[in-house]
């Protein structure tokens, strides 16, 4: 069966047919590493990071890059609050993204480049802009430089909008500006109040890159001109991969053949984010639920869709997945080759389709649990190859060692062999007290108890704790 992606710009899903035969280039819109990740940063993350487990356990090689925006108008504001420079401010969140993504299995791209590390680059891309006549440098000597959108008739055609209906572009005093809609390339540096260190030398006069311009002169240096998949949340499209795609292609360049945006998580209807003051940080998030878990959680949505955060729904998918563990954890030992189930690759070929996906899982663990129970072994390691597979292509296998110690998998595995000591101890002692064997009872009883577990009988049995 032919992947088929949906494709924002046609606005409609289509064959995925890659550039080159074989291979297939993406990059993916990184964070702004100004604060901590919440668990609305970390959903794009990991939606693109299993498009990338697809296309590879599909025979793609996969160039995957990620970028970082290491320096803009937020990070100088939030680090002159703090009282900090910049670029600590910016390795510090970095870092704090790093952990976080860790901590959901999102594995590392082919590359991450950051914004400062490619200056020259962006320099050059202007620089071609401007001799194509398509930019240009601020006249009221602010050392800015502009993206003029009346140069370029397909403005616009990204996201479906005409430049009349556009609002103006809030990115750059509007003074040096021709058109108000014109997008800033490069930022002259405001010496009153910036510092000097967030300046670099180009032929317009020290300054900084603007936002848009720097993913396009990333995804040019490690992707080349034309490349497969343009990737980010929905709340990109515009300005950001509209201004990217009119200036590259205005530049000379392809650029993406195809754009695919994940949605958004929501509280309460509202896209979650800082300025909301609704955002979860995914350490106080992991103290609730292990990694695994949250993974899951977002995987189980299909990426288009918007999800509604709450605790509850967190707390039913972690129980739906310790249900998948649990059936791995009773069957034998599963042979490392199984093959994915056709209703499975059907799914995740059909724009990755990850809820239908997901319920091809469950049935195959209600599969597993049913022949366990007639006490066919090879059956269920049978099948337990098919789970194993397809918890692999969705980034959620529990053998995998990228979860270690810190994901509390194996804090997991030994509340689970707790578990089941604990509960066949507890039917021993309730058929001893049936049996009226109650001195047998009370050594059971205080043997559980020496473990350091508590014992409560109700009405509806025993109920146990540490």
């Amino acid at each position: 069966m032919t992947l088929r992606l949906y494709d924002t710009a046609a606005r409609e899903v289509r064959d995925f047919v890659p550039l080159r035969e074989g291979r297939a280039g993406v990059y993916v819109c990184g964070l702004t590493v100004q604060s901590e990740p919440h668990v609305g940063h970390v959903r794009s993350a990991v939606n693109f990071d299993v498009l990338r487990r697809w296309l590879t356990a599909s025979g793609y090689d996969v160039t995957f890059i990620r970028n970082v925006t290491d320096i803009d108008d937020k990070i100088l504001t939030k680090s002159a609050e703090q009282g900090r420079p910049w670029f600590n401010l910016a390795y510090l969140m970095h870092r704090e993204l790093d952990r976080a993504l860790a901590a959901i299995n999102v594995q590392p791209p082919t590359y991450e480049p950051a914004a400062t590390g490619h200056i020259p680059e962006i320099l050059e891309l202007i620089g071609r802009l401007v001799a194509r006549g398509h930019a240009y440098a601020a006249a009221d000597g602010s050392g800015d430089v502009y993206f003029d959108v009346g140069s370029w008739p397909s403005y616009g055609e990204l996201t479906r909008q005409a430049v009349e209906d556009m609002a103006p572009a809030e990115d750059a005093d509007p003074r040096g500006k021709r058109d108000p809609r014109d997008f800033a390339l490069w930022k002259g540096w405001k010496k009153e109040v910036e510092p000097e260190t967030a300046a670099w030398p180009s032929p317009y006069g020290p300054g900084r890159p603007g936002w848009h311009i720097e993913c396009s002169a990333m995804a040019g240096k490690y992707l080349g001109a034309a490349f497969d998949i343009h990737g980010g949340g929905v709340d990109l499209r515009f300005p950001h991969h509209e201004n990217e795609q009119a200036q590259s292609r205005a530049a000379g360049d392809p650029f993406a053949a195809y754009w695919m945006h994940n949605a958004w998580i929501t509280t309460a209807g509202e896209k979650m984010s800082k300025s909301l003051g609704n955002s979860l940080l995914i350490p106080e998030v992991l103290k609730r639920v292990r990694g695994i878990e949250l993974r899951f959680y977002m995987v189980s949505a299909h990426y288009r869709s918007h999800v509604e955060f709450s605790f509850e729904a967190l707390d039913e998918a972690a129980a739906g997945f310790r249900r998948v563990e649990g059936f791995l954890d009773r069957a034998p030992a599963a042979p490392a080759d199984a093959p994915l189930p056709d209703a499975f690759v059907a799914a995740m070929d059909d724009d990755l389709g990850t809820p239908a996906a997901t319920a091809v899982m469950y049935d195959a663990v209600r599969e597993g649990n049913r022949l366990l129970a007639a006490g066919d072994a090879a059956g269920a390691a049978q099948v337990a190859g098919h789970v194993r597979a397809m918890l692999g292509v969705l980034g959620l296998d529990p053998a995998d060692p990228a979860w270690g110690h810190d994901s509390g998998v194996e804090e997991h595995r030994l509340a689970t062999a707790v578990e089941v000591l604990v509960s066949g101890l507890l039917e021993q002692r309730a058929q001893a007290r049936a049996d009226r064997d109650f001195a047998t009872a009370d050594a059971i009883r205080d043997r559980i108890k020496a473990a350091g577990i508590e014992i409560e009988d109700t009405p509806t049995g025993p109920q146990w704790s540490l």
